[in-house]
């Protein structure tokens, strides 16, 4: 039976916008991101897969100008918002780490 985590209301995070979490879980510290796009959240694990740096510029800035794709701040690396593929950059081709999210009550609550 896995857990939920209750991350925060929908509202909290923009629509078009990203936000960054790191919550502890059985011990466990869980660095994550989320974007939000109309009523659809995405997460994934705050982790570069070229370097394993934190991918956010600044609190809670995960996305490129544009605010379409996710953009690591260290090399540049672009990806999709909706699967986390690298699209560009150094690590084309492989992905970033989902989290699993599903959102109740207009809450977003993280799967364990």
């Amino acid at each position: 039976m896995s857990d939920k985590i209750d991350i925060c209301l929908l509202e909290d995070i923009p629509d078009g916008k990203s936000k960054g979490f790191c919550i502890e879980h059985n011990e466990k510290k869980i660095d994550f991101f989320i974007v939000r796009k109309n009523e659809q959240v995405y997460g994934y694990i705050n982790c570069c897969p070229h370097t394993g740096v934190n991918l956010n510029w600044q609190p809670d800035q995960f996305l490129d100008l544009t605010g379409y794709q996710i953009q690591c701040s260290t090399h540049g690396a672009i990806f999709r918002i909706s699967d986390g593929h690298c699209v560009y950059g150094p690590c084309i081709g492989r992905n970033l780490t989902p989290v699993e999210l599903v959102l109740e009550d207009q809450r977003i609550k993280l799967i364990r």
